[in-house]
């Protein structure tokens, strides 16, 4: 059994003799834990355990615009298929209703199909096991300069990943965080971004962590601008951004709590920009400065 540590969140992975877990999810290296304490998660991975019949189908999960079918079974559990980009089917899932137990059979394929199957099992069932305790994982690339951490949060190809890039480039004191999934939870009433086994196309896997500093939606337009947010108008940003499940109120639920949670306590902010250096610093001076 492997046990790892993301957020101060234990999960444990047990695997047949076959499958090698750090060598299909490196990044889950730096996030190795040796110590005790109870498991939020435990899933059981497996190249031969036979899949059952699936549910009812209820929806589609996004990954990075690959969509996984989500099954309802009848014992209030979910099942979940995951194929890649060339419909590939890479991997199964079948978890409890609270996500705390997860089994998933791995299929023959490439490395890359192993690891993208594996890997997007754990981050859904991290993301679901987690909801209810102040934990949400969010679409967005984090920074950290001075001690805070900066969350740069848009759509797939708007820009957050070039954003945080101006900000190393041209701001003294930063580090990259996490480029695409970092942890974000409400640590004693404080906001707190975490890395993750979770970053995209940037192998940046650091268990670190920083308090929130402020949350920016990025947005493409022909010259700088920045504003702070309504609470209202945050609560609507942030929430497409957060991993969930709308048709499970116990995940939806605590995703909601978790981003009022967030509103309230982070400031949050639109930046209309160009990929410059002055949209770096205009950013940074503005949120940074306070």
């Amino acid at each position: 059994m492997k046990r790892f540590r993301i957020a101060d969140h234990i999960i444990d992975i047990e695997a047949d003799e076959s499958v090698d877990i750090l060598h299909l999810l490196p990044g889950f290296k730096p996030f190795e834990w040796d110590g005790n304490g109870d498991a939020i998660l435990t899933v059981y991975v497996s190249t031969t355990w036979e899949w059952k019949v699936r549910g009812k189908e209820i929806g589609q999960f996004d990954v990075g615009g690959t969509n996984h079918g989500v099954y309802l079974s009848d014992d209030g559990g979910y099942q979940f298929e995951v194929s890649d980009i060339n419909g590939h089917l890479c991997s199964r899932m079948q978890s409890n209703k609270d996500f705390s137990k997860c089994t998933v059979r791995l299929y023959e394929g490439t490395w890359n199909q192993q690891n993208f199957g594996l890997n997007n099992c754990m981050m859904m069932s991290y993301a679901f096991a987690t909801a209810v305790s102040d934990t949400i994982l969010m679409h967005s690339s984090v920074i950290r300069c001075d001690g805070k951490a900066y969350m740069m949060t848009a759509p797939s190809g708007t820009g957050k990943s070039t954003h945080t890039r101006l900000w190393y480039d041209n701001i003294p004191g930063c580090d990259l965080m996490n480029d695409d999934n970092p942890v974000i939870r409400m640590v004693d009433g404080i906001p707190v971004a975490f890395g993750s086994p979770w970053s995209g196309k940037t192998p940046c896997y650091r268990n670190v962590q920083a308090p929130i500093g402020g949350i920016v939606r990025i947005r493409q337009k022909p010259e700088n601008s920045i504003r702070k947010l309504k609470p209202i108008e945050a609560f609507a940003m942030l929430l497409p951004a957060c991993s969930s499940m709308k048709w499970d109120e116990r995940v939806y639920n605590g995703v909601c709590d978790s981003v009022t949670h967030f509103v309230s306590t982070c400031n949050t902010w639109e930046l209309g920009c160009l990929p410059n250096a002055e949209a770096a610093h205009l950013c940074h001076d503005t949120i940074a400065i306070r």
